[in-house]
């Protein structure tokens, strides 16, 4: 990184830190409050998308040097940008553990396919 990269790029690490720290002291205060997560997370994947659509999109590269400069940049910091979500799948089979840790090893049993 260039210095002038640097220079650029120092206010702009102080915002993300502040708002990395605000989103984590959110989540923290939220714990145990799976409602107020999923909205957590639902703001969050909506930020995502209106910048990438709005903004990101705009900045994609128009010619081969800058591409190149962009997917070098990708592998080097940790690729694409990307917000998983959780699969209904993944949520009923943790429900369905914890209902059978909750009825005992005995009981669970009933529930199995």
């Amino acid at each position: 990184m260039s210095d002038t990269e640097k220079i650029v790029s120092e206010p702009l690490q102080g915002d993300l830190d502040a708002i990395a720290n605000l989103v984590k002291a959110t989540a923290a205060q939220s714990a145990g409050d799976g409602l107020a997560l999923l909205k957590l997370l639902r703001l969050l994947e909506s930020l995502h998308h209106d910048i990438r659509d709005d903004l990101f999109q705009e900045t994609l590269p128009r010619n081969r040097q800058s591409l190149y400069a962009l997917l070098k940049d990708m592998e080097a910091e940790g690729g694409w940008p990307y917000i998983s979500r959780m699969k209904l799948r993944s949520l009923l089979q943790y429900l369905f553990n914890e209902e059978c840790e909750a009825l005992g090893p005995n009981k669970s049993s009933a529930y199995e396919e």
